[in-house]
């Protein structure tokens, strides 16, 4: 069975208010969808990313550049078509969005190879368990809010069903910051699991005031607390110096960026992004270094990729999504056989591959070009 076309699709849909971090502000859901046909007519879909800014590069890139690369390989010769890939990155000029566009590929080759077999994704790679428990990513810097807000927010978490939340920090002063998560914490319960998510914003400084700060608050990971310049080596300086566990990741493009991470004992949980890092076949080697290293595996958003491959490894942790309605609609409309949450968790369904179905009249709305 071999590959025939490739056909992807840029998604733009704007969002009500800015939903931004420490580093960055967010004012639309982009994504890209990729649908892979064999000559057998067998034919996958899945989507992958948010970058938006590059959408339409990445769509590029992958009908000139890819591709035809790939056009005529068998679906099962998985390893041989990455390496094909990846060794355009050699000359590339923009390594990061290659990567994104090779994630595309691999992924839609996954889910056609799940297809053919009849197995999930997650069967395929070791099917360790067919249950996630799932967090929202929230806690945005956003004019006017209050403590108050933030309680309510948590709340509103708690009603659709999460078992916690990734709470983002490190655009205010420590101090702010921690009066802000304390609030999440005392409206959520103790129960709640509550990570916190710097996204680069702070110094080795900074980040181990903040996190001697929260300590009481029974935080489940500190998120990228440094700055991008040194991060490894800053990380490792906060990690000796809190209780509290260290997750980065999802900045790397490649398990070598991983294995710099495991090397500095620089983490304590590993979430790079398999829409950002090649897909499948890559995310699968940091999986390997991670397991061997002790270091437990979470994902950078992308649930709809991500419950897949956490729930196939031993090591792998909670599955994230925007519970906002706002933030995300493409997780809330566009996905439209999602799992139903329950009780905190997300099931991994059975169907053949990733088992996506999308809304197309949502696809063809949000299409940007």
């Amino acid at each position: 069975m071999r590959i025939e076309s490739i056909e992807a699709i840029p998604i733009a849909i704007p969002l009500a208010k800015n939903f931004g971090g420490s580093t960055y502000s967010v004012l639309t859901r982009c994504t890209v969808v990729t649908r892979m046909r064999t000559d057998a007519g067998l034919v996958s879909e899945v989507y992958n990313g948010d970058n938006r800014e590059h959408g339409r590069e990445i769509v590029r890139l992958i009908h000139e550049t890819l591709a035809p690369r790939v056009r005529g390989m068998s679906i099962f010769e998985g390893e041989r078509i990455w390496e094909t890939l990846f060794a355009l990155s050699h000359t590339s000029r923009d390594r990061k969005v290659l990567l994104e566009a090779i994630a595309c590929v691999d992924c839609a080759l996954w889910d056609l190879v799940g297809k053919a077999l009849g197995k999930s994704v997650c069967a395929l790679l070791g099917g360790y368990r067919q249950r996630l428990p799932i967090i929202s990513i929230g806690g945005y810097y956003m004019e006017g809010k209050t403590l108050a807000d933030i309680g309510r927010e948590m709340e509103a978490y708690r009603r659709a069903g999460m078992a916690g939340c990734k709470f983002k920090v490190g655009g205010l002063t420590p101090e702010e910051d921690a009066k802000r998560v304390d609030a999440a914490r005392r409206a959520a319960g103790a129960d709640f699991v509550l990570a916190v998510d710097a996204n680069r914003g702070w110094s080795a400084q900074d980040a181990i005031r903040f996190a001697r700060l929260i300590e009481p608050l029974d935080i489940r990971w500190f998120e990228e607390p440094c700055h991008w310049y040194d991060d490894a080596a800053l990380m490792a300086r906060v990690r000796q110096a809190t209780r509290i566990p260290i997750t980065a990741g999802q900045s790397e493009i490649t398990s070598h960026g991983v294995r710099r991470l495991l090397d500095a004992g620089a983490v304590d949980f590993v979430n790079v992004d398999a829409s950002e890092c090649g897909g499948v076949t890559e995310w699968r080697r940091a999986a390997a270094l991670c397991g061997t290293a002790g270091v437990q595996m979470a994902h950078h958003e992308e649930s709809q990729i991500a419950h897949h491959l956490l729930a196939a490894v031993e090591h792998g942790t909670y599955v994230e999504c925007f519970a906002d309605p706002e933030r995300d609609p493409v997780w809330q409309t566009m996905w439209a056989n999602r799992p139903t949450i329950k009780d905190g968790t997300m099931e991994v369904p059975e169907a053949p591959g990733f088992g996506l179905i999308l809304d197309q009249g949502l696809v063809r709305e949000y299409r940007a070009g």
